[in-house]
């Protein structure tokens, strides 16, 4: 088994290497982040494994602050007839008593680069090209060690991509990454990678294993994402709610059912936060714009009857499933006779207990209010849109992501998918309601289809 790789990611302070290193760690708590310079004072390192097998060690330094006064002290170190190579005259500088003094943030950039197989030469773009990085890359190519520039933050307005390339390549540096830590590339890693490898061909195999990890894990979070946002969705369309038909009981009942489906989308959006290992407070839903509800006559619909179809062979509640006479059945019943009616049903068979106590509310005013086809589009959009961001978005990013209402006619045009209109008529299958049962075989079924709709949106 080969040892992990090591790398150090070095370069000026302030550029960005913590950054960068919770990116490639997906991890936003690793070291400190923050406008001040010289932010990290000592070396602080993350591994990166697959299987159990430890791939790759990251070292995240301190920046060097001033290159071109130590440049100048490491070009004096050689004594008279001495010509040092670069690894010899640092190895001199490091048993000097200045590096324990005046150049020690420097002293432990290069102790550290001359322990790693390579260095991550980390840069921000957004800079001007100075005298002192060309000292900098001067001081670094001492370690004798393979050196990949990366141009951190490329995704600004602001920055100077073609003028750090001629730069580098002025100074023979060639093979190069384009990076940015806050909003990563989709294929910003492999390629961060593969250019590795073609410095260190030994570790071509172990970097080549992140590669496939790394793309494997991305497609197993954007699919279990689209599960979360899919149960989010069957449990808003099977929720509802009966109420007296007055028009103060009707206006608590909105109110009720407004609070719970902003507390389940919210419950929502921690759960994706938590899957592509962010904080909770990385992204927050506006209030629903619209939230009113429905009176809905999912009693009756093709899929309530369907149910019954399949479970009664015979009577009355069977012809009710085919269709027929639907409207006789309820229309000319007295109240008394409604209750018998529910009675009847809720009686005679098991299977139907549910759909005769919904019934009998129908026939004595009650009405079932469940969440209106918009408020679904719009939970359905506003989802797969954070989704998206958090696919996009790098671990050292510091604002929040906002979900705000899409258009008013993205809202209110399109059919359902089918599986949320086969939830309306399944209360049981929604964790908003009482009783629900949520493992229910025909429920997962439907959650996977939607996940599945979801996927090719």
């Amino acid at each position: 088994m080969s040892p992990p790789l090591k790398l150090a990611l070095v370069g000026h302070t302030n550029v960005g290497k913590t950054s960068l290193l919770r990116t490639l760690t997906r991890d936003v708590d690793f070291g400190e982040v923050s406008p001040r310079a010289s932010t990290t004072r000592h070396v602080e390192g993350a591994r990166l494994s697959v299987d159990g097998q430890a791939l790759l060690e990251l070292y995240d330094t301190p920046g060097l602050e001033d290159a071109i006064a130590l440049l100048d002290y490491l070009e004096r170190l050689d004594r008279p007839g001495e010509r040092l190579d670069g690894p010899a005259r640092l190895s001199r500088f490091l048993e000097g008593s200045e590096a324990r003094q005046r150049y020690e943030q420097e002293a432990k950039v290069l102790r550290q680069l001359m322990a790693c197989d390579a260095g991550l030469y980390v840069i921000d773009v957004r800079e001007p090209v100075l005298a002192k990085y060309r000292d900098e890359l001067a001081v670094l190519t001492m370690c004798g060690r393979p050196l990949l520039p990366v141009l951190n933050f490329v995704a600004s307005s602001q920055h100077r991509e073609g003028e750090w390339r001629e730069a580098l390549a002025r100074l023979g540096l060639h093979a190069l990454v384009a990076f940015d830590s806050v909003a990563p590339p989709e294929d910003g890693e492999r390629r961060l990678y593969e250019s590795l490898a073609l410095l260190l061909e030994r570790s071509r195999a172990q970097l080549q294993r992140l590669i496939e990890d790394h793309q494997a894990q991305r497609q197993a979070r954007r699919q279990a994402g689209k599960r979360v946002v899919a149960e989010l969705l069957i449990d808003c369309a099977a929720c509802r709610r009966s109420v007296a038909a007055q028009p103060l009981l009707e206006q608590g009942a909105i109110a009720e059912l407004r609070d719970a489906i902003r507390q389940r989308e919210q419950r929502c959006v921690e759960a994706l936060l938590r899957l592509y290992a962010f904080r909770r407070d990385d992204a927050k839903a506006a209030d629903l714009p619209l939230l009113d509800g429905r009176w809905g006559d999912d009693l009756f619909n093709p899929e309530t009857l369907r149910q019954l179809g399949i479970k009664v062979g015979g009577g009355m509640a069977a012809g009710a499933a085919t269709g027929v006479g639907v409207d006789l059945l309820v229309g000319g019943l007295t109240l008394g006779a409604a209750a018998a009616l529910g009675a009847l049903i809720g009686g005679s068979a098991q299977t139907l207990r549910n759909y005769g106590q919904r019934l009998k509310g129908k026939l004595q005013g009650q009405h079932e209010l469940t969440v209106d086809d918009a408020v679904l589009r719009l939970l359905a959009l506003r989802q797969q849109q954070l989704l998206a961001a958090l696919d996009r978005r790098g671990h050292a990013a510091m604002d929040a992501i906002t979900l705000g209402a899409p258009q008013e006619n993205l809202r209110r045009q399109g059919k359902l998918p089918a599986p949320l209109n086969v939830a309306r008529a399944h209360p049981q299958w929604s964790s908003l309601n009482p009783g629900a049962r949520l493992e229910d075989a025909e429920r997962q079924e439907q959650v996977q289809r939607l996940a599945a709709q979801l996927a090719e949106a």
